[in-house]
């Protein structure tokens, strides 16, 4: 297993705990001198904070933990493709790579939809690994949304048999 692969198993367990807690399942961590010093999954629901994405939230931490805003040096891992706003707050804090797991064909800005992380103009254009346990990344997110759809038919089914016994 490549450090990549280890570092992306690190990010998929921080997802499985936004799984296990109804948010998105997405997670991510982010390595300064081959140390973990960030770990966070998605948050937004428990938070009631739009911004609480997992990249958010680790380069929050990162910084204070270093004591700088400028996270150079830090390699950034994440189950899914960040969206324009983390890819935003990749390229402000200047983190030098990205590894990330599946693609994001409805949201993600750094190859799918948009591609904000070299972006012509840009001051600052990490370094980009994907695909890094895709098949596992991506996974996670199908049997969420999957059980996600199953609940909410549930829910429905037995809304209309409350009306139909009135």
């Amino acid at each position: 297993m490549t450090k990549d692969e280890q570092y992306m198993q690190e990010s998929l367990i921080e997802a499985r705990k936004a799984y296990e807690l109804g948010e998105i399942p997405i997670g991510a961590i982010l390595v300064h001198d081959d140390t973990i010093i960030s770990r966070h999954h998605n948050r937004r629901e428990l938070d009631h904070d739009a911004t609480a994405h997992a990249e958010i939230l680790v380069i929050r931490e990162a910084c204070e933990s270093l004591q700088r805003w400028r996270l150079t040096g830090c390699t950034l891992y994440v189950t899914i493709e960040p969206c324009p706003m983390c890819a935003g707050a990749i390229i402000n804090s200047r983190i030098d790579r990205v590894v990330y797991g599946a693609s994001d064909y409805k949201g993600g800005a750094v190859e799918s939809l948009f591609n904000v992380l070299s972006h012509p103009g840009l001051n600052h254009e990490p370094e980009l690994t994907a695909g890094v346990l895709g098949d596992e990344c991506s996974q996670i997110m199908k049997d969420f949304f999957k059980e996600r759809r199953k609940a909410r038919r549930s829910t429905q089914e037995a809304e209309g048999s409350a009306l139909e016994m009135r």
